[in-house]
């Protein structure tokens, strides 16, 4: 392949069209641990009481942040791919896509703030 035919790969539109693709594929990763942590509330107290302690480390929290920030992200996303397809298409897609990518940053950082 030449330079030419990744081009496109420098536009707004597909990096948020890759943004929500990865995203998607980590909080896929994501879903079984989650499910996991809810099955130790099934073999009781103790093993929950124990997993939720180490949970309050910093860096545990900042991967909570992380994964808010993969859940808004993907979600905007996905809510922009559905006007894309249900609506006509709109001259600022791609400042739509930056202020996607930036809300869904303050959102992940104001609850980061929150959790300390």
């Amino acid at each position: 392949m030449t330079l030419r035919h990744l081009r496109h790969r420098h536009s707004a539109l597909w990096l948020a069209a890759l943004a929500h693709r990865l995203s998607g594929l980590a909080l896929a990763v994501f879903l079984p641990l989650h499910f996991l942590t809810l099955g130790l509330a099934i073999r009781g107290e103790a093993p929950l009481e124990s997993f939720l302690r180490w949970s309050d480390q910093p860096l545990v929290k900042l991967a909570e942040s992380a994964l808010i920030f993969l859940l808004m992200l993907h979600m905007f996303g996905g809510l922009r791919l559905l006007v894309i397809e249900n609506l006509s298409w709109r001259d600022g897609q791609k400042q739509a896509a930056t202020i996607v990518a930036g809300v869904s940053a303050a959102i992940a950082f104001f609850l980061l703030a929150r959790m300390f």
